[in-house]
């Protein structure tokens, strides 16, 4: 069994980062509370944790289904210990018969049998503890409960992170413009977090994607291409408001939709998934938001490829076939998370060699001036593809954006995202 002595939970490095985050002996706060009486909820668990760990005790940041005022134990008697001296995920079937956790005395004293927790990191990747859920008798942890749980705990590290950012900016708020620069830099760096560093490699499709900030904020556009048990998940979305709270949904919406493409293979339960976690959010922080979402279910076909898609508030994808036209697909819905139930609408789209799909966020159709004429539009795009030619993938993900650059007078005043998804002949 690790001990509280191990160099891992005693690290300077570790223990800086701990104190670093101001959560030690704080009060509960709702932003970790809902995270964890989201995961009782899905995993069906009577207790969830949010710690704070240093080298004496766990500390229950937030804790669900238990009583007292005690929020935290000795460092030597929780299972988080384990994710600190792993660096890893610790999952639990039944702690009396694991070699690990026999011993412990959370046995006893909590009733702890079935335990599942993910590390929740800082910035800089120091476990601070762990994000948990905690079952009084032995269970089997479903792969798709793993899933959901490790979500959550990348939330509550994303919590921690905007945490800290949101008190170093009160530490500088007598410098009140660097402050707001560089809390926009922050939350720009937590957007960039949730974009992808490399788009996957799907045999015989080429996928590109071009992206640009916007200029003076930030907003929340977010996209993803993740490999599903029957093919892949193309997703483009777009998040109301903008700064530390449209990246915070941003992550929320990412997040569910690779979970729920997982375990759905149709676009429409995907995109309702997603509606409901979006609703349960805005109802909880009492505030109202809205996302949309273009979301693409790819999968290889005799001479090329199917695509399932189904959009939500979002502009209709462009084709443009082998033979050169250019037509729209994708029957537009309402925006997810602000209206009742939504009845969603598959476009089923053969994929073949030489055709190119074209994926743009609100901030490209959008782009130009308010005059009639002025706004690049779903038509420019059609245009602009007719008049493309034959090029590459990036080249033409790149010349959409440069051209609603054009539109905006170079400003960007919304994030502008394309991707291409493109057969070659």
């Amino acid at each position: 069994m690790p001990k509280p002595g191990d160099s891992t939970l005693t690290s300077p490095a570790r223990l800086a980062a701990v104190r670093r985050t101001g959560l030690l002996d704080s009060g509960p706060e709702e932003p970790f509370d809902r995270l964890t009486r989201l995961a009782c909820e899905l995993l069906g668990t009577p207790f969830g944790f949010v710690t704070v760990v240093d080298d004496q005790r766990s500390f229950w940041k937030s804790c669900i289904g238990v009583t007292g005022t005690d929020r935290q134990n000795p460092a030597e008697e929780s299972f988080c210990q384990y994710v600190i001296a792993t660096d890893d995920a610790v999952i639990i079937d039944d702690a009396r018969l694991n070699p690990m956790t026999q011993d412990n005395p959370s046995i006893v004293s909590m009733g702890v049998i079935a335990w599942a927790g993910f590390p929740v990191r800082s910035p800089d990747g120091q476990v601070l503890g762990s994000f948990c859920v905690v079952d009084d008798k032995p269970r089997h942890w479903e792969p798709r409960e793993l899933r959901t749980l490790e979500v959550l705990a990348h939330a509550a590290s994303g919590e921690v992170a905007l945490r800290i950012a949101a008190d170093d900016a009160a530490r500088e708020a007598e410098l009140a413009r660097a402050s707001a620069e560089r809390y926009r830099q922050l939350a720009h760096t937590v957007q960039q977090s949730l974009l992808p560093h490399d788009l996957p490699t799907i045999p015989g499709l080429t996928l590109a994607v071009a992206y640009r900030t916007a200029d003076l904020d930030v907003f929340g556009d977010f996209f993803d291409a993740v490999p599903t048990p029957t093919g892949w998940a193309v997703f483009l979305g777009d998040v109301t408001g903008r700064g530390a709270p449209a990246a915070r949904v941003s992550a929320l919406a990412k997040y569910t939709l690779r979970a729920a493409a997982v375990r759905a293979s149709s676009p429409a339960i995907v995109l309702t998934e997603l509606d409901t976690a979006l609703h349960r959010w805005f109802d909880e922080i009492g505030a109202p938001g809205f996302v949309t979402v273009a979301y693409l279910a790819v999968r290889r076909a005799a001479a090329g490829f199917t695509v399932r898609l189904c959009t939500a508030g979002h502009p209709p994808a462009a084709i443009r076939r082998a033979d050169g036209r250019v037509h729209a697909a994708g029957r537009t819905f309402g925006p997810l998370g602000v209206l009742g139930r939504l009845s969603f609408k598959i476009d089923d789209i053969d994929l073949e060699p030489g055709d190119v799909l074209v994926l743009c966020s609100n901030g490209v159709t959008d782009a130009g001036h308010r005059e009639p004429g002025g706004i690049l539009g779903e038509a420019g795009v059609h245009t602009i593809l007719d008049q493309a030619g034959e090029t590459s993938a990036q080249k033409l993900a790149d010349l959409v954006l440069d051209r609603a650059l054009q539109a905006a007078d170079g400003q960007a005043g919304d994030d502008m995202a394309v991707i291409v998804l493109s057969v070659p002949r």
